[in-house]
């Protein structure tokens, strides 16, 4: 599957911002869909899976209360939702699919397909 991510860009802390990925290349609705994010100098981490049907979701603590994972299984896309922003959401956020149902898997290695990514900058 190929994904698409897009939306990032320059905000305020405390403002918001909405980041999508497009997927094409394969039956969208067979893979769990989620995001990671990479800070400078940092490893990748999770941040929200969304299971194939869009009723299970996972987040990280960090984000959990701020940011909503969603999906339009019909437009092959899923969404990130990100409110309440502050300075540490700063980082290049990636698109990530995983074949299956498990919204489990925190781990980057878990997951075999990749947008390219795109970045998000929190101003203080």
């Amino acid at each position: 599957v190929l994904l698409q991510a897009s939306g990032g860009g320059l905000v305020q802390a405390g403002g918001f911002l909405r980041v999508t990925c497009a997927a094409s290349g394969r039956p969208f609705s067979n893979y769990v869909m989620g995001w990671f994010r990479q800070a400078p100098g940092k490893e990748r981490e999770f941040v929200a899976v969304i299971n194939s049907s869009g009723v299970r979701k996972n987040y990280a603590d960090s984000v959990k209360g701020r940011f909503t994972i969603s999906r339009d299984n019909a437009k092959n896309t899923v969404y990130l939702q990100m409110n309440s922003l502050k300075p540490e959401d700063t980082a290049v956020y990636y698109c990530t699919a995983r074949y299956g149902d498990n919204i489990y898997p925190r781990s980057p290695t878990e997951y075999g397909y990749w947008g390219q990514g795109t970045k998000v900058t929190v101003s203080s």
